[in-house]
């Protein structure tokens, strides 16, 4: 049964300010019921998340609740750590986690811990692998990206989706990124109808890659943002997208996919986009399900910010997100 599809109206709703929920119909995803974390600060977390959430919503059947990072007035806060609502990990199937250097109240994240210890799939996104900054003698520390508690080295990042924070691959906001999959890959579901490349506005992340890692896709900078710039000689490509199985401290094992890329701008190329709605259905267990031909398009309006700090729209509530045709995002006041 479907138990959270009161939220869809969020307008009304003073009890769960921080989200909104798009509800499913008919589709593979029926039933499964997906959480989206959405706040950092530069890479417009709170445009992408909503607009992969509609797209898994109406157009394959999943229930999808965004929860936002929010002000103290309930407007959009890029990076704010206000996320009321994480309780509705309790009855999730699914986690896609774009988040950077949050410190959410220890309650809240009492939520997360839950939802690891079952081993439910992860999808994270960008910043995810420094998705919290929490100080040494917080009782969440073992979340943060530079983690010291033993089990937990490097927090979230590592011990979930692979990588903590390692650094920038080429000159973020001046150099594009050209996503290369792997030829030795090409029968992995995920990778179904996703052409051999793709361009990403954001810069490439140093990636990692572990021996327990499935790569899948490699991030390769260019010389400027121009989709069809040359290759920087001076950069090779880093692993930028995988799968690997995790398990948070002795819980069960879960899925795990992670992108390194996913910023605002990156999901308007088509093959990138693919990419990600496929890694979800990885995760959440519907490999099965996916075809060449899986429905990726917007839904409504998709008119995204150039990513930078500060660079959020101002004055828009979780609510003014909340109908399937309302843009992403909207003006703002």
């Amino acid at each position: 049964m479907k138990t959270l599809l009161v939220l869809i109206s969020l307008a009304a709703s003073p009890i769960l300010p921080a989200q909104i929920t798009y509800r499913g119909g008919k589709g593979p995803g029926e039933e499964k019921h997906v959480v989206f974390l959405a706040s950092d600060h530069e890479y417009r977390a709170e445009e992408t998340c909503p607009a992969l959430a509609r797209i898994l919503a109406k157009s394959h059947g999943f229930d999808c609740t965004v929860i936002f990072g929010v002000d103290k007035d309930g407007h959009i806060e890029a990076g704010s750590s206000n996320l009321t609502g994480l309780e509705a990990l309790k009855k999730a199937d699914l986690l896609v986690i774009f988040a950077r250097f949050l410190n959410p109240p220890a309650d809240q994240m009492a939520h997360l811990t839950d939802y690891l210890a079952r081993g439910g799939p992860v999808v994270g996104l960008r910043t995810s692998s420094h998705a919290f900054q929490i100080p040494a003698n917080a009782p969440t520390a073992r979340y943060s990206y530079n983690s010291k508690v033993a089990g937990f080295k490097d927090g979230f990042g590592h011990q979930v989706l692979g990588n903590t924070w390692v650094g920038h691959h080429g000159d973020n906001h001046r150099q594009g990124t050209r996503i290369e999959l792997i030829p030795a890959q090409k029968a992995n579901p995920i990778l179904k109808g996703v052409p051999a490349t793709a361009f990403c506005h954001a810069g490439g992340y140093v990636g990692k890659a572990a021996p327990d890692f499935t790569v899948l896709a490699t991030s390769q900078p260019l010389v400027s943002m121009d989709p069809k710039a040359e290759a920087d000689p001076k950069k090779a490509a880093m692993p930028c997208t995988w799968t690997r199985e995790y398990a948070w401290g002795d819980g069960k094992k879960g899925r795990a996919f992670h992108s390194t890329q996913g910023a605002s701008e990156d999901i308007i190329d088509p093959g990138y986009r693919r990419l990600l709605i496929n890694g979800i259905f990885w995760a959440a267990g519907l490999e099965d399900k996916i075809t060449p031909d899986l429905a990726i398009d917007f839904i409504g309006p998709y008119r995204p910010s150039t990513f930078k700090f500060k660079g959020e729209v101002k004055g828009v509530k979780p609510s003014d997100l909340a109908g399937s045709e309302s843009p992403i995002m909207p003006a703002g006041k």
